[in-house]
């Protein structure tokens, strides 16, 4: 199944600029713990980073800095994890599992942002399938029983 199927498409999004205390006010706003940092090239948004309720913690308001000073630019610098739509699951699942990432954005092939796929993402996928394998251990079960009389 491709990860395109399953992603949350409807994503938060910042630009490098936004200061932390208004990225905060967004992730509060829209009931979210991370937002992807976008450019928008010809008005399509491109991922390049992205931060999270966590990133703040530590690095802002732990270290006692001004969520009024500092721009999620200053939070995002290592290279951005993503995966293609088409991808698959158990690709995607690898992956974040090698890099150690529980998010990552999702783009089309022309590295336009389409959404968002998680951890919380692929185990309910993988928890709705576990039922569905369940329901057939029962299914099974009853049509050798009736098989018998």
């Amino acid at each position: 199944m491709p990860v395109g199927e399953i992603c949350t498409r409807e994503v938060v999004v910042a630009s490098k600029d936004t200061t932390v205390q208004d990225a905060a006010h967004l992730m509060r706003q829209h009931h979210v713990g991370n937002l992807l940092i976008v450019d928008k090239p010809n008005g399509n948004s491109v991922p390049v980073g992205i931060v999270t309720d966590r990133d703040i913690t530590i690095s802002v308001v732990a270290t006692k800095l001004d969520p009024s000073v500092f721009t999620l630019g200053d939070l995002v610098t290592e290279k951005l994890e993503m995966v293609t739509e088409d991808q698959g699951v158990f690709e995607t699942i690898q992956q974040m599992r090698l890099r150690g990432i529980r998010r990552m954005p999702v783009v089309g092939r022309d590295g336009k942002l389409v959404g968002i796929i998680s951890l919380d993402d692929l185990i309910q996928l993988l928890a709705e399938e576990m039922n569905e394998l369940s329901k057939l251990i029962a299914h099974e079960q009853t049509r050798e029983a009736q098989l018998r009389q």
